[in-house]
């Protein structure tokens, strides 16, 4: 069948990176995935980043995912993502797999573009029309309101766990500028510090109890920029338990600029566990009363 004009179909394959445990693939990778099935529809659209960076001066980048991850994804699993641009800039998103012959959705999300400023091109052509409104001067110009019950900009959640980072040039796009993917690799390596900082880190639960993080839902979303050599304050809080299944975290990204403190990026995660080997492999872990309160202690 062929798709809508609007539905760009691309095959892929997670990186062998993302198998951690055994060979199913974590929440990063399959935002990678994300990532490139989207940059495949710019770049059947002769629009992909090199070209527009070098013939209009300007830089792609996704600033906000979202995802929800009802299935797992496995190292040798191919994927058919299915990419739906919604209106200039939105686009939806579902990775499918097959499992015995059956097609599932292993991911479905919402992903925005927006097309960044970056350098002085003379005389540029005109971007093509379903891209001009995707233009703007920064990260921050493009920001839609964060979610609600968020941090507003420069309050930092004192019972927050915190950890810093300095930008590196491997984090930026351009030569300058913090890059998405960067924030989705921050807010892996923030919840596995959080849980160690708290004692309960994922070697140990997967050595004493063979549990697996599981990662259901999470949103990533870019809200100013932050540059190369500049140093990051993250913060992460446990903010909900639901059904002593899963947490809900909330991961802010700062800079310093002078005496003011800029928040760069949001992001959630809604992460629990599963078991990993035995009889009761696959299923959901009960989070006891002992974990629950190492989630909540402050250290």
């Amino acid at each position: 069948m062929t798709p809508p004009e609007h539905v760009t179909l691309v095959v892929c394959r997670p990186r062998f990176e993302g198998a951690n445990i055994r060979t199913w693939v974590g929440f990063k990778h399959f935002l990678y995935l994300v990532e490139e099935a989207v940059l495949q529809w710019f770049r059947q659209r002769d629009a992909g980043p090199q070209r527009l960076y070098h013939r209009y001066g300007m830089g792609l980048e996704i600033i906000d995912s979202s995802a929800q991850l009802p299935a797992v994804l496995e190292a040798d699993d191919e994927v058919l993502a299915e990419v739906a641009a919604k209106r200039p800039g939105h686009f939806e998103v579902k990775l499918r797999v097959d499992r015995s012959g059956r097609g599932i959705v292993a991911l479905k999300g919402k992903i925005r573009v927006a097309l960044i400023r970056e350098r002085q091109v003379p005389e540029p052509p005109y971007l093509p029309t379903e891209l001009r409104g995707l233009v703007a001067a920064d990260v921050r110009a493009t920001t839609l309101p964060v979610e609600p019950g968020e941090t507003g900009g420069g309050t930092i959640d004192l019972g927050a766990f915190s950890w810093t980072w300095k930008v590196r040039y491997f984090h930026c796009h351009y030569s300058a500028r913090v890059q998405h993917s960067a924030y989705v690799r921050a807010l892996e390596e923030v919840v596995d510090r959080f849980l160690a900082d708290r004692g309960i880190s994922v070697g140990r639960l997967l050595a004493e109890r063979s549990w697996i993080p599981v990662v259901s839902r999470v949103r990533v979303q870019m809200l100013a920029d932050a540059f190369l050599d500049e140093t990051i304050l993250t913060t992460f809080v446990v903010e909900e338990v639901f059904k002593r299944a899963a947490f809900d975290g909330r991961m802010d990204c700062y800079v310093h600029r002078g005496e003011r403190l800029v928040r760069t990026a949001t992001a959630r995660i809604l992460h629990g566990y599963a078991v990993s080997d035995g009889p009761d492999a696959g299923r959901l872990a009960e989070l006891d009363d002992v974990l629950l309160a190492d989630l909540w202690s402050q250290t």
